[in-house]
């Protein structure tokens, strides 16, 4: 566990696993709800699930798992435990990289494009 409260930190980052208490519920679900990778979430019975957390009230969570079986919806009072298990999908500079490629390219006089490169290669 880490020893920063979620208040002094901008976000979760994989691997972050934090008890769940009064104090910080609604905040780290609110986290939870904006990651957009996997997070494992274990309740005050022992279940534990994994999957993209796609919905947030102050109730409830609702989760997609990722053994593909049906959604489910947890109360968030019975989520003692939170891992961001899987990777941020948006995490990264691919953004930042395509950015500076345009910027190159503009600046050199070539033709520079709103086009992704290609998959296939």
């Amino acid at each position: 566990m880490s020893d920063s409260s979620p208040q002094d930190s901008e976000g979760p980052s994989e691997g972050l696993d934090m008890p769940i208490d009064d104090r910080c519920r609604a905040h780290m679900l609110e986290w939870a709800s904006t990651y957009r990778g996997d997070v494992s979430i274990t309740t005050t019975d022992g279940t534990q699930y994994i999957g993209y957390l796609f919905d947030q009230t102050d109730d409830f969570v609702r989760l997609d798992l990722t053994d593909g079986s049906a959604r489910v919806q947890i109360p968030a009072s019975d989520i003692m435990q939170l891992h961001f298990s899987g990777r941020d999908m948006a995490a990264g500079k691919s953004f930042d990289r395509w950015i500076a490629r345009y910027v190159d390219k503009t600046l050199a006089g070539e033709e520079a494009g709103i086009e992704s490169e290609s998959l296939d290669e």
